[in-house]
């Protein structure tokens, strides 16, 4: 009985992040893109682990990262794995904001807290890009699952989620 209550539990929500990474397989497909999705068979859910799955400094890990500003737009920023939000910047930029909750998260972008990309969203959300990535010619942001993510340059990913060039992170000069 157990054993039935655990699987009816749980496979929603590998539904869910299946059809997750496929929204992003259909988003490519939509944009005509030939971009491979990098699947492995273990977890890339944080920025250390992809860096480490992927063989790569954190750096080149594109975190995307959710916020709810105070007007209650929401936006995606994509920035640096190591980098931090310098919250005076982001201030500027944007007025007073904070991270979404991890139900919030998956309900507005479709994709499971350690998969969040800018690619496929269940909503359309401005994107962000921080210039941070663009001392990369290469990053690799998830692809919508925690075990996947694409390696594509800043300009592309810019370019292909229309998203806009920002500085809101820390200098780590």
């Amino acid at each position: 009985m157990m054993a039935l209550l655990s699987c009816s539990l749980i496979l929603p929500f590998i539904f869910e992040f299946v059809m997750s990474l496929q929204s992003v397989r259909e988003f490519f497909k939509q944009q005509q893109l030939d971009l491979p999705i990098i699947e492995l068979s273990v977890s890339t859910a944080t920025v250390a682990l992809a860096a480490e799955a992927h063989g790569v400094e954190p750096g080149r890990i594109a975190k995307t990262l959710a916020f709810k500003l105070n007007n209650d737009n929401v936006i995606l920023v994509v920035a640096k794995g190591d980098a931090r939000i310098d919250n005076q910047k982001f201030k500027t930029v944007f007025g007073k904001g904070k991270m979404l909750s991890l139900e919030d998260v998956v309900t507005l972008t479709g994709h499971p807290v350690g998969g969040v990309c800018p690619f496929g969203l269940a909503s359309p959300l401005p994107v962000f890009i921080d210039v941070s990535l663009k001392i990369y010619d290469e990053v690799l942001p998830a692809a919508g699952s925690v075990n996947s993510a694409v390696r594509v340059s800043p300009e592309m990913m810019l370019k292909i989620t229309q998203g806009q060039w920002v500085d809101v992170c820390q200098n780590t000069n």
